[in-house]
């Protein structure tokens, strides 16, 4: 498993938008919506094979008659999370081999689930209720298939991330996790009062930090 992409979960996708403009000063274009899920999304490319998401569920879709992921059903405690300030609240990690990442860790990263935006479609974990893998500091695990992941053939608008970190209670759990994982390319854990991740994206206007 290796990094794929940071993800914002957002009350509504304009919110999630006007962050990442008041923190990187970059307007995110790109995007689309999931229908499987009942969301969408806008994206920006944060380097060759990372990228940044803000998700949020989609006013104007049809129930998917089933959880949604990151949690997104439970808009109390989004918006909660939201007021707080924990707004860059998951990340997603790839494999090619998403079968054995379900046979391993599948009991609290969730079972194999198909989605697509537009002509993308891709297989995902997401857990019977949809909320995030172990309170939020487990990755979400993805396989993009066959075409790889999406990140270079975004728009490059001179953002890359230089760091990413995660602070916690108990740093050593999360780094054990982590180490159980096989993540490659983890955030890096610090001690911390709460599950906060923190970002610092390189700018054309300099380093600029996103939590």
């Amino acid at each position: 498993m290796q990094l794929d992409h940071l993800t914002i979960i957002a009350p509504t996708l304009a919110e999630g938008v006007a962050h990442v403009r008041a923190c990187l000063d970059i307007e995110m274009s790109t995007g689309g919506a999931h229908p499987e899920m009942g969301t969408h999304n806008r994206l920006l490319r944060l380097g060759d094979d990372v990228f940044l998401e803000v998700i949020a569920i989609d006013p104007d879709a049809p129930s998917p008659g089933r959880p949604r992921w990151f949690g997104l059903d439970d808009a109390g405690e989004v918006r909660a999370a939201w007021d707080q300030g924990l707004r860059l609240r998951g990340w997603v990690a790839r494999t090619d081999d998403l079968d054995a990442a379900e046979a391993h860790y599948g009991r609290f990263l969730g079972l194999k689930t198909k989605v697509s935006r537009g002509d993308r479609s891709w297989h995902f974990l997401v857990s019977p209720d949809g909320s995030r893998p172990v309170g939020g500091l487990a990755p979400s695990v993805m396989d993009w298939g066959a075409r790889g992941t999406p990140a270079p053939t975004m728009p490059d608008l001179g953002a890359k991330l230089t760091s990413f970190a995660v602070e916690h209670p108990d740093p050593a759990r999360a780094a054990e996790l982590y180490r159980y994982l096989g993540v490659t390319n983890a955030p890096v854990v610090r001690q911390g009062d709460e599950l906060r991740y923190r970002a610092l994206i390189e700018t054309p206007a300099g380093p600029k930090e996103l939590t």
